[in-house]
């Protein structure tokens, strides 16, 4: 069996756009070019990659194998230019990001600056999503590196470190709980109170608190956001819940509290970093790893309370 690599390029386009047409846009080339190249592949292959849909192309169980090859191929093409430019002297290549919302603030800032200072000539992309979307963009190939809170296990995601966050109240910093050294969540419920949706990881570790407390607080506002959560808790709007991690500069700057919940049972939030299994890491994405995992180590664990923050 021999692959060409334009069959595998064009394999992989179709596979993202789900829509030969639009493949063939993105490649500047006809679409009966890369239909072409598709049905030898099917034809070489012995197996049908993609079933047909009136919604698109999906792949087949036998595309889904085929894809992990590609990814494997591409990510492995990838890292020999990495390592061959790095002979030359020519420090170049590229590391896509995948991470939530809160690593905005501070940590993915920080690293990153980090990593420009070390190395310059590095490209970084940075896709924010939730942590559902961070585990399904390392397996699609679209991200190198996934950061994410309360990741449940993957065969085919493989976890670089994970270090762990105590949930806290957030409250203005001129609110009566802003002096507290710890709060219980029966003191936070004698405010309105500003709770995470489902989407968030948060959601689940409040829940059984919560159902303790049935019916006896006020939900003023539920988000899905953390963003949206910290700045209505900023506005007054009530006590919000969340790690240290996305607070860091309106903590420092007074406009926020992170006052750490008092609970029989520790609430941690667990910050994981993530790879996809199986592939082999480029320069460029190790050299981002090491710079990354520094930064959050820097950060206290929930045992350090009185760690000060980089």
């Amino acid at each position: 069996m021999h692959l060409h690599s334009r069959a595998i390029i064009y394999f992989d386009m179709i596979r993202r756009c789900g829509s030969i047409r639009e493949a063939a846009r993105r490649l500047h080339v006809s679409s009966s070019a890369v239909n072409r190249q598709l049905l030898q592949l099917e034809e070489e292959l012995q197996a049908p990659l993609f079933d047909r849909l009136p919604t698109g192309l999906q792949l087949t169980p036998a595309g889904e194998v085929f894809s992990r090859h590609v990814l494997t191929v591409l990510q492995d093409q990838h890292r020999l230019a990495s390592e061959l430019g790095l002979l030359r002297g020519v420090h170049r290549g590229s590391v896509s990001v995948a991470a939530v919302e809160g690593l905005n603030a501070d940590i993915l800032p920080l690293a990153m600056r980090q990593m420009h200072q070390r190395h310059p000539g590095i490209t970084m992309r940075v896709q924010t999503c939730g942590s559902t979307q961070v585990v399904q963009a390392l397996i699609a190939g679209e991200a190198d590196v996934g950061i994410g809170f309360a990741i449940e296990r993957h065969e085919h995601i493989r976890q670089c470190a994970l270090r762990s966050f105590g949930l806290g109240a957030v409250v203005p910093g001129a609110h009566p709980l802003a002096g507290r050294a710890r709060v219980t969540f029966a003191d936070c419920a004698a405010y309105p109170l500003i709770l995470p949706t489902p989407a968030l990881s948060i959601w689940a570790l409040l829940q059984p608190v919560m159902r303790h407390f049935k019916g006896r607080v006020h939900v003023g506002v539920e988000v899905s956001s953390v963003e949206l959560g910290k700045n209505l808790a900023a506005q007054g709007l009530g006590v919000f819940f969340q790690s240290r991690i996305g607070l860091e500069r309106d903590i420092a700057e007074g406009v926020l509290a992170h006052v750490p919940l008092d609970a029989p049972q520790a609430m941690l939030s667990e910050l994981g970093v993530y790879v996809r299994a199986g592939r082999a890491l480029s320069p460029a994405l190790d050299a981002f790893l090491q710079i990354l995992l520094q930064v959050i180590e820097r950060y206290p664990q929930p045992a350090d309370p009185e760690a000060v923050l980089p």
